[in-house]
């Protein structure tokens, strides 16, 4: 076949769910209209750690409108069984009502159902719950670890002994939480053995799959629902057990329930970035060239579960040297469970990582753009295999070109504007290039429409606008009379959207799905004696426009309307799939970025203020050059935060967390955002998959904030080991 037009894909087209969402017509999660649905509020566990010994909803169900209140004494035993594939491992999970334990502060312990929300909000303030509290385990610094998970490769504390050039840095990163805009809903309904849900989150799938085991049921009985969601960053990339509260309140009920946690709740269950001790000890020769790197992190994990991220990857094979030990270890606390936040692993590594260099490039007295070219590997020394693509030397000229590099003084405190110290720094950033398996149907309708199916999700970066520019092409059409529907565990079955994965993996199998319904239209011309197209070689056919034409001559062709109508058919359809191939990878996946940040310290009150932020990327094929963009300047303003303000404060006292609101828990608002600019570089990476792509969503955060953190050494000569970067710090 020769290749289609590119018309839609590459073009900086608004998204096709625009108007939907600035109208108020795109429904989230609590939104839906679901007949006769109650309200339900969970109670929250005043302990970190213990046992309830009495529950007393009395004067909550005495409360007009209340229903029922659910807890341990009076839930059902839910069968908790394991389906291959769920996303919590059996045995691990948080079995919500099914005994007197409570394992963080925070826990749900009870569920108030009422007719109204101001009722089950007041009948769950009614609630009175008694504990035997025990002193729970909160702090990082103080429990026991797990055994570590170690890597390593040549000799790394020989090489450290006999390296000309030493650095042992101990860097302590914050807990983070997501904080998305839109808090976690859920509006369950049965009807009979068969259950409903409208839920946000980041893989129906997932949820689908997750109920099913929890609750006993064949995965065909169970339907997941997410049409919008309003901000995930990761949050929502597991079924939490308020989920599962929704569910079981609506059986026991007998009425759709519709549950919504509120802003402190999402602090509560809902997953956060865990917090990190990380040293690293660096050995380099008199030129910076790197010998040996010996990491040791310790990472904050529930006492119920263990979770752990990729944070090892980038400390094997960001950078050459002969000799790496890592040693990796969780560490078991009574804290919820922590979850993937944007740039998951590779966000934290990067710091390090960065900042450590930053510190090799000054102790040397190398620049550190060159300190960073001297030690760029051939390949991927963690595996021997080749990149199948690596243009970081290229983000280091145009970003440097693009910044002004050469203006940068690399004398600290050199740099001054009246009473703010101005300092320039960058950093390199690298992720994973992720897919998995994915499925679409494709439908193309007689009067030259097309439908394409995915269970995909749309948390923000523009899967329906993205997919439909990918399924417009493919088919020939235009993108106003494509529909690209998501969101429904109906439709065919995609992975998580998260891991930067979904252009990838479900554009690969929109793209399949379209080429074969194109495909068949053509062969379906080529084999009618009454089409213009009869006898021509399927390969010199394209469409364009809904027209099917010979390549060289545009004259000769008919439309997929017309085609369809004299073969008496309604429509063509074709299911579409990709997959990574299968057995050993033959090149090691990354995409990578170069980041420049300026910034101005006041001297006198160490007030640390971004004042721009330049990207240069290397994340193969672009689709959407303005959801790109979004996603660039999102991950910026997302780094800043990280770098500058978000912080969770616990209290180890009880586990309580401090600062559970957007008025003490800070993000950055539009006066702290800067001069941010974004710049992808020309190219694709055919070796990951059809599309070329590399993927971007966790990429962009990934060196926003230790290219702050080595802007701020730049301006003051203070080095930063800790984030958020405090006044404190400075002064």
């Amino acid at each position: 076949m020769s290749p289609q037009p590119q018309a839609a894909v590459g073009a900086p087209l608004s998204r096709v769910d625009g108007r939907l969402k600035v109208t108020g017509q795109a429904l989230y999660a609590a939104e839906h209209d679901v007949d006769g649905a109650v309200h339900a509020v969970i109670v929250d566990a005043a302990i970190g750690l213990g046992r309830i010994m009495s529950i007393n909803s009395g004067a909550a169900e005495a409360l007009p409108g209340v229903l029922k209140v659910i807890h341990h004494h009076n839930a059902p035993k839910l069968p908790y069984r394991d389906n291959s594939g769920s996303n919590n491992p059996p045995g691990r999970r948080l079995r919500v009502f099914q005994d007197d334990q409570v394992l963080f502060h925070g826990q749900p312990v009870a569920v108030v159902v009422a007719t109204t929300l101001e009722a089950a909000q007041h009948g769950a303030s009614l609630v009175k719950v008694g504990y035997d509290a025990e002193q729970s385990s909160t702090d990082l610094t103080e429990a026991e670890p797990d055994e570590p998970t170690n890597y390593a490769r040549g000799d790394a504390e020989a090489a450290l002994r006999s390296a000309a050039v030493r650095l042992d840095l101990t860097y302590r990163t914050a807990r983070n939480h997501h904080n998305p805009m839109e808090p976690h809903a859920t509006i369950a309904r049965w009807n009979g053995d068969r259950l409903t849900v409208w839920d946000k989150t980041q893989w129906v799938v997932g949820t689908q799959t997750e109920l099913a085991a929890v609750f006993g049921l064949d995965m065909d009985a169970v339907r997941v629902i997410s049409p919008f969601v309003g901000g995930g960053f990761g949050s929502a990339l597991r079924c939490w057990p308020h989920v599962v509260v929704a569910a079981l309140a609506a059986r026991e009920t007998k009425r759709p329930v519709k549950l919504v946690l509120s802003r402190k709740q999402m602090y509560l269950g809902t997953g956060f970035r865990p917090s990190y001790e990380y040293r690293l000890r660096l050995g380099s020769d008199r030129r910076g060239r790197l010998s040996a790197a010996a990491h040791e992190l310790d990472a904050e994990t529930s006492s119920y579960e263990t979770f752990t991220e990729s944070i090892l990857a980038a400390g094997q094979m960001l950078y050459s040297m002969p000799n790496v030990s890592q040693a990796y270890r969780t560490v078991p606390l009574d804290v919820p469970t922590p979850l993937y936040m944007r740039g998951p692993g590779f966000q934290t590594a990067s710091f390090v990582i960065e900042s450590a260099m930053d510190e090799l490039a000054h102790k040397v007295g190398v620049d550190p753009i060159e300190l960073r070219r001297r030690n760029e590997p051939n390949e991927d020394e963690s595996s021997g295999l080749p990149f199948s693509t690596r243009r970081l030397r290229e983000c280091y000229t145009v970003g440097a070109r693009e910044f002004g590099w050469h203006r940068r003084n690399p004398r600290p405190r050199s740099t001054r504007e009246g009473d703010w110290l101005i300092g320039r720094g960058m950093a390199a950033g690298v992720y994973d290039t992720a897919r998995m398996p994915a499925q679409a149907r494709a439908r193309l309708d007689a009067d030259g429409t097309a439908v394409v199916d995915a269970a995909a999700t749309d948390m923000g970066p523009g899967t329906y606008t993205s997919q439909t520019q990918v399924a417009a092409d493919a088919l020939g059409l235009t993108v106003r009379t494509v529909t690209f529907r998501l969101g429904d565990s109906l439709y065919p079955p995609t992975p998580p959207h998260g891991g930067s994965m979904t252009m990838a993996s479900v554009g690969s199998a929109t793209l399949d799905a379209c080429n074969k319904v194109r495909r068949q239209a053509i062969q379906l011309a080529v084999e009618d004696r009454e089409s213009p197209l009869y006898g021509v070689p399927t390969a010199d056919i394209v469409v364009r426009g809904g027209r099917l034409h010979v390549k060289n001559n545009p004259a000769l062709g008919e439309t997929y309307q017309r085609l369809l109508a004299r073969n008496d058919r309604t429509h063509l359809e074709a299911d579409g799939s990709f997959a990574p191939p299968s057995g050993p990878e033959r090149h090691s996946f990354y995409g990578y970025n170069a980041t420049f940040a300026e910034v101005a310290v006041d001297a006198a009150l160490g007030l640390v203020r971004v004042r721009r932020v330049l990207g240069v990327y290397d994340a193969g094929r672009t689709i959407s050059p303005k959801l790109a963009d979004s996603q660039a300047l999102g991950g910026m303003v997302g780094g800043i935060g990280t770098a500058l303000l978000e912080h969770t404060v616990t209290d180890h006292r009880d586990g309580r967390i401090v600062n559970a609101n957007l008025a003490d828990y800070l993000v950055p608002v539009n006066a702290d955002i800067p001069d941010l600019k974004a710049i992808y570089l020309d190219g694709e990476d055919r070796e990951a998959d059809p599309l070329g792509v590399k993927g971007l969503g966790e990429l962009v955060m990934i060196g926003v904030a230790p290219a702050i953190a080595n802007a701020v050494f730049n301006a003051t000569g203070r080095r930063i080991r800790e984030l958020p970067i405090t006044a404190e710090a400075l002064l």
